[in-house]
């Protein structure tokens, strides 16, 4: 006899919460870059709280409570994800560089967006949703340059972050140029902090010359670039990590980045990846009936699912089962409160947004 497996709103605990104040992207209604200057719009004007204030926005924006959980600077370029850290550094004065000769000696201050592109001007100078706090030898190595996908590594941090030329193959194709590659953890961060770049700077980003930048305030990113940054995305999902980042840096600066709290802005703008690296296993998804009645949504895959989010309009995670259990390739989701949300299903290193209506 079949059995139903059905998943209950209220049996479960939400973890991860995204908190954008209800309405928050109430505006953001428009699609392709119309939508990017309404979240521009929504973004803008954000608290300046100078560069010595990134300090203070670290102590709780990156204290590493994600994986040994000890309280330590949480950085993109020397954090080991599986494993021990290669070194640590202290979220107080005493590790802040500083001169440093080799990796662990001090962190500092990693501009994303490199400060020359802007010319060190207030306030994308001090913008901690792309500034984060990195170990000061391999943010020396990184420089200036584009990040990317690098083909044969003419330097290797002790976590695996790469500098080396582009590989101009694959999702990568179109540049050969020095870039500096993250480890897989943390390439959809850095893609997110690229497209908030991009939309929260929309009105002066024009002016500004970067390899990764195409001149325009709408597309912003050349071609290939786009294509790395939409591949990272996809990639790499929103992580609770970001989640809590976000709503640190928002209760400093009075702003957020809209591409954490609604991943699915991200295609809605830029569109997909033109070439992706691995199969697409959530291409065969379907979720009916679609507007849903009795409260119950059902989600066809051929592939098993990691992960369910339902999302509502204000961002908020409403329910998120993970390793959920199917029965003949479905999954039955119950007991849903009337409204419209964004159902996110990731499978392996990929995610599919899905726009759900339940009556």
């Amino acid at each position: 006899m079949k059995k139903v497996y059905i998943l209950f709103l209220s049996l479960f605990v939400m973890t991860g919460f995204s908190q954008a104040p209800a309405g928050y992207y109430s505006n953001a209604t428009g699609t392709g870059y119309a939508l990017k200057t309404q979240l521009y719009n929504i973004i803008k004007g954000h608290i300046d709280r100078g560069y010595d204030g990134l300090y203070v926005t670290y102590q709780t924006s990156d204290k590493d409570i994600f994986y040994e959980n000890d309280g330590t600077v949480l950085d993109m370029y020397s954090e080991n994800p599986t494993g021990v850290d290669p070194y640590n550094f202290s979220l107080g004065t005493a590790d802040r560089c500083g001169n440093y000769t080799a990796e662990g000696d001090c962190y500092n201050r990693e501009h994303i967006i490199p400060q020359s592109v802007f010319n060190e001007a207030a306030p994308m100078h001090n913008d901690a949703h792309f500034i984060t706090p990195t170990d000061g030898k391999v943010n020396g190595v990184r420089s200036n340059f584009p990040h990317g996908k690098v083909g044969v590594a003419s330097s290797t941090s002790l976590n695996g972050s790469k500098l080396g030329p582009g590989i101009n193959s694959g999702y990568a194709a179109g540049y050969s140029g020095t870039v500096f590659e993250p480890i897989d953890e943390f390439k959809g961060d850095i893609a997110r902090m690229y497209f908030y770049f991009a939309t929260r700077y929309e009105n002066v980003v024009s002016g500004y010359s970067y390899a990764m930048f195409n001149g325009t305030t709408t597309q912003v990113f050349t071609g290939a670039f786009k294509n790395i940054l939409l591949e990272w995305n996809r990639m790499d999902p929103v992580s609770d990590r970001e989640i809590s980042r976000n709503n640190a840096v928002y209760a400093r600066q009075n702003n957020r980045n809209p591409y954490i709290d609604r991943p699915e802005f991200v295609n809605e703008i830029w569109g997909q990846p033109l070439a992706t690296s691995d199969y697409d296993v959530l291409a065969d998804v379907t979720v009916y009936p679609n507007p849903a009645y009795d409260q119950k949504i059902n989600i066809h895959s051929e592939n098993d699912l990691d992960e369910i989010q339902l999302v509502n309009i204000n961002g908020q995670i409403m329910l998120q089962i993970q390793k959920p259990v199917a029965n003949d390739h479905n999954y039955e989701l119950g007991n849903l409160p009337q409204g419209f949300y964004f159902l996110r299903l990731s499978a392996g290193n990929q995610i599919t947004t899905k726009k759900v209506l339940v009556n």
